[in-house]
């Protein structure tokens, strides 16, 4: 009976729906800022949430902060509403040439260019309380994207999408799915928790920057890490006619960037969520 639930699953695996980040990236991201933000941070937040049924999504609640991370993805089951955000939560940016966020995103269309403008817009008071909401929602989200190294880099693939693996012994995947989700919750999960008040010096240490310089540095740890593990070293060598292996090797070797970056995460979009909201 096990053997044949195993093999239910893995038959499953190839057709669930793509998540961006999945729920556990996100909402990690988003319980480290909660942890990170000032008190007065947090309270106007949770007055913000009083605001949720004027968004009219019902079927994408807000009533905590792990809610609101994943609000973004929850919204892109309606294409009719809500379809046009789809290319907010990544940008493709060639990591085969040198770093150019512009031509990636000409347009504003991307998710860096979208930090920035729902961090405006959650900034404004003089907005209703539920446009504001709309954009902490985005702006914690897009954080969490944006620290997916494959939301930022690219090898004309869309971020690894494109790549076929076999992660283990589970075929039907893509290095995209691989780092959105079960590297993801192998890094997030290892002990010690992430999830905690960092200190000021920790802080200090990464959470300065913005949109473009997170970019590039993810951007680099997809050049740098992603892509060459997968690809035996070569992040921009012939393109793979078969699924690549993700072994436990190259689970170990990228483990670390990964939840390095969820941390980060977490750290900048408390400073964000402190200037905004107070």
């Amino acid at each position: 009976m096990n053997r044949f639930l195993l093999a239910f699953v893995l038959c499953l695996a190839p057709v669930l729906p793509a998540q961006a980040y999945w729920e556990y990236g996100h909402e990690t991201v988003a319980q480290i800022a909660q942890a990170n933000m000032s008190p007065m941070a947090r309270a106007h937040m949770q007055r913000l949430l009083r605001a949720a049924p004027n968004l009219g999504t019902p079927t994408c609640p807000m009533q905590n902060i792990g809610d609101v991370s994943v609000w973004a993805d929850c919204i892109k089951r309606d294409r009719v509403r809500w379809g046009y955000t789809n290319s907010w939560h990544y940008q493709n940016v060639d990591i085969c040439k040198p770093f150019d966020l512009k031509s990636a995103c000409a347009d504003g269309n991307c998710v860096s260019a979208q930090i920035d403008r729902n961090f405006a817009l959650l900034a404004n008071k003089a907005l209703p309380a539920h446009v504001r909401l709309e954009a902490l929602a985005f702006l914690v989200h897009f954080v969490g994207d944006i620290h997916q190294p494959l939301h930022a880099g690219d090898r004309s693939d869309r971020g690894g999408n494109d790549l076929k693996t076999t992660y283990g012994i589970m075929p039907g995947y893509n290095l995209h799915s691989v780092w959105d989700g079960l590297l993801a919750d192998r890094a997030i999960s290892a002990a010690p928790s992430i999830v905690r008040a960092f200190s000021p010096a920790e802080k200090a240490a990464v959470e300065q920057g913005n949109a473009q310089s997170w970019s590039e540095e993810n951007w680099a740890i997809s050049k740098n890490v992603a892509y060459p593990r997968a690809l035996d070293g070569d992040p921009c060598g012939a393109k793979p006619t078969m699924p690549v292996i993700i072994d436990e090797a190259d689970v170990a070797a990228s483990r670390a960037a990964l939840r390095q970056q969820v941390e980060r995460g977490g750290i900048r979009l408390a400073r964000l969520l402190d200037e905004a909201l107070t």
